[in-house]
């Protein structure tokens, strides 16, 4: 997306300007409370604000159908921005679920809330205390979201408004059970067909992902500037296979990716034992007894370097690597044919194929 083009600034003010007004209607509310909206602010700091690149290039795709569409309303921006916050509210959790130390190479949120509690000369369990904040962060943090997208949606017309909230509904409740599903899977693969695996791990990357991330950012947008079903019809059918690409790269920098640019240690997939469809792939091409050795060294929170390196020999070897990739190219090509024809602006469309090259050929 070209820089003129880019909405991340006027997203990143939208949440200065939100995050300001928090602060103020509760300031009242004294020092401690203010530690968990700091705590909030501090968890929209930094990302790649895919979800509000996405949603506002839906709504430029539909606007500019007919016509030059120029800058997005603030109805739009404020949409994005509630994806955004919804965002921030995932990672915390999802952070606690995994027991996730860093997060964009600073500590998580549940290890910085327990830091604080130390800091601050606290009685009690400081790690307690920081899961038991992070989990009231995230439920803040969603609280936010919910405020932002209500007030997209009265701002729009009543259609689009109605449409847009039924959407950011419809994800907020698919990405939840995307993420019970992922948590319940690395306890059902046990009694799951080891044919079955790579179809259970799309599942979740499909409602984890692929749909909160991508498709339904862009269904949100595009209904904001009235889509009608057919133009709703293409951008799904360009979102849905483009996010399981981007969830499918995560899972590849999740086990292969370098901690300086993640953010995250390298391995970090193998030692919370993600069942992704890298490790199904994996497990498929091996003998029963090296796959049941896999599966013991998977969610080793203590695996050491030698280890992890000996896991990912594993899934180099074994294939499963270059079936991954080879997927998510042909997924992105999936999610490109689906462009063609649909009555989206054109110069729209060439910025959707940018933001496909960016989730999908990335190094963090």
């Amino acid at each position: 997306m070209s820089p003129s083009n880019d909405p991340i600034a006027a997203v990143s003010q939208r949440l200065d300007t939100f995050l300001s007004g928090q602060r103020t209607s509760t300031a009242d509310l004294g020092p401690d409370a203010r530690l968990l909206t700091d705590a909030a602010a501090r968890s929209l700091t930094g990302g790649k604000g895919l979800r509000g690149r996405f949603c506002v290039a839906g709504w430029r795709a539909v606007a500019s159908a007919d016509r030059p569409a120029g800058d997005p309303p603030a109805e739009v921006v404020t949409a994005a921005a509630a994806l955004e916050i919804f965002q921030a509210a995932a990672l915390v959790h999802d952070d606690l679920v995994d027991n996730s130390d860093t997060r964009r190479g600073r500590p998580s949120a549940h290890r910085a809330l327990e830091q604080t509690h130390r800091d601050l000369g606290w009685s009690g369990d400081a790690a307690a205390f920081g899961r038991s904040a992070a989990i009231l962060l995230g439920d803040l943090l969603v609280a936010w979201s919910d405020d932002l997208l209500e007030e997209a949606a009265a701002t729009a017309s009543a259609d689009r408004g109605a449409s847009a909230r039924a959407r950011y509904a419809t994800m907020r409740r698919e990405v939840t059970i995307g993420q019970f599903l992922d948590v319940a899977e690395e306890s059902a693969f046990r009694t799951a067909p080891d044919d079955e695996h790579a179809a259970r791990a799309l599942r979740v990357a499909s409602l984890k992902s692929a749909r909160y991330s991508i498709q339904q950012p862009l269904a949100i947008g595009a209904a904001l500037a009235g889509a009608d079903d057919a133009q709703q019809a293409a951008l799904a059918a360009f979102g849905h296979p483009l996010g399981i690409a981007f969830q499918l790269r995560d899972d590849v920098l999740g086990v292969f990716g370098d901690q300086a640019r993640t953010g995250k240690p390298s391995g970090d997939d193998l030692r919370e034992g993600k069942r992704t469809v890298l490790v199904a792939y994996a497990r498929e091409a091996l003998a029963p007894t090296a796959r049941r050795i896999v599966d013991e060294l998977l969610g080793d929170r203590d695996l050491d370097a030698e280890q992890i390196a000996s896991l990912q020999r594993t899934i180099v070897d074994t294939g499963a690597l270059e079936r991954v990739e080879q997927l998510i190219a042909d997924s992105a090509r999936e999610a490109e044919r689906a462009l063609s024809g649909a009555r989206l602006g054109n110069a729209a469309v060439g910025d959707l194929r940018d933001l496909a090259r960016a989730a999908t050929v990335r190094v963090a």
